[in-house]
């Protein structure tokens, strides 16, 4: 298990997950169909050229599913219980095909479970960054995790 108890947090903690990942069209053409979003700037090459950005811009719910996927390994795995909630989640950046992005987590709240004993909530403020080191994505997770004793 690569995740964490409750108890095993503190607020600060900060981590940079190791793993990174290049945006394909291909996560791009399957993630917008899939969800059935027919935005033409995430599909229509000729309607992106002339926006503004020139260029596919990739969906920005697959950059917020991409930022807690990458975020999980170190974060929750094996200890969660349940996802209470993403608040203030912001894109600040576009996100190109071929972009490579990296994600950090720092823990910004821990609250006792009133209902489970054996349980608390973390709160993560996820950030998921561009190889020009541009916040592209940032959100704040709610976890309800496992206790480790």
């Amino acid at each position: 298990m690569a995740g964490r108890f409750f108890d095993q947090w503190a607020i600060g903690d900060v981590l940079e997950h190791e793993i990174r990942r290049t945006v394909t069209e291909t996560d791009n053409l399957l993630f917008t169909t899939m969800t059935h979003n027919p935005q033409p700037l995430h599909l229509d090459v000729e309607a992106a050229k002339a926006s503004e950005f020139g260029q596919i811009l990739v969906n920005g719910t697959f950059t917020f599913a991409l930022m807690i996927g990458l975020s999980v390994g170190d974060t929750t795995l094996g200890s969660l219980v349940a996802n209470l909630g993403y608040d203030k989640l912001i894109m600040p950046s576009p996100v190109f095909i071929g972009d490579t992005l990296r994600v950090t987590s720092e823990v910004v709240g821990l609250k006792e479970s009133k209902s489970r004993p054996n349980a608390g909530i973390v709160t993560f403020l996820h950030r998921c960054i561009n190889q020009r080191d541009q916040i592209v994505c940032q959100c704040e997770r709610s976890a309800l995790l496992k206790k480790s004793a």
